[in-house]
């Protein structure tokens, strides 16, 4: 499968997230309900990780690519805090919809950090995208979504 095909897949199980969160945070604490994601996500990948045979010691791979991976987790695990914090205090699609201004920082720090260039066309998307957001929070704000 293609990068296009992956990523549309993570769209989907993304949507999904946010609408199984909602449901389960109804009830339970948000770090709780963090918590208990975070580990589901590590019994599963585990085993299909060491089934598929991808698995090798984690503590062999070069320093720097450890080192970002676990700020990556850093960065995950806080984004998680904070996104099911928001999805029990608030409605799902205005939640899920403020979250994908990540793609409007992701290609900022991209410009930044990594000397990427979005073309003027992707530059008109990453605008769409944050304005689509602005949008559904300002009708959130004024009781409309």
């Amino acid at each position: 499968m293609s990068w296009i095909s992956w990523a549309l897949l993570s769209a989907v199980f993304a949507a999904l997230t946010a609408i199984f969160a909602k449901v389960g945070v109804a009830r339970i604490d948000s770090d709780l309900a963090t918590f208990v994601r975070t580990a589901v996500v590590l019994v599963l990948l585990g085993p299909f990780v060491f089934l598929s045979g991808k698995w090798s010691n984690p503590l062999d791979l070069p320093p720097r690519s450890l080192g970002f991976l676990v700020l990556s987790a850093l960065a995950t695990g806080a984004s998680w805090v904070c996104y099911f914090r928001a999805l029990q205090l608030g409605p799902v699609a205005q939640v899920a919809s403020l979250d994908k201004l990540s793609v409007v920082l992701v290609a900022l720090f991209a410009v930044v950090f990594l000397g990427e260039r979005p073309s003027a066309l992707g530059w008109l998307g990453i605008a769409l995208v944050g304005t689509g957001a602005a949008v559904i929070a300002f009708a959130a704000s004024r009781g409309s979504a």
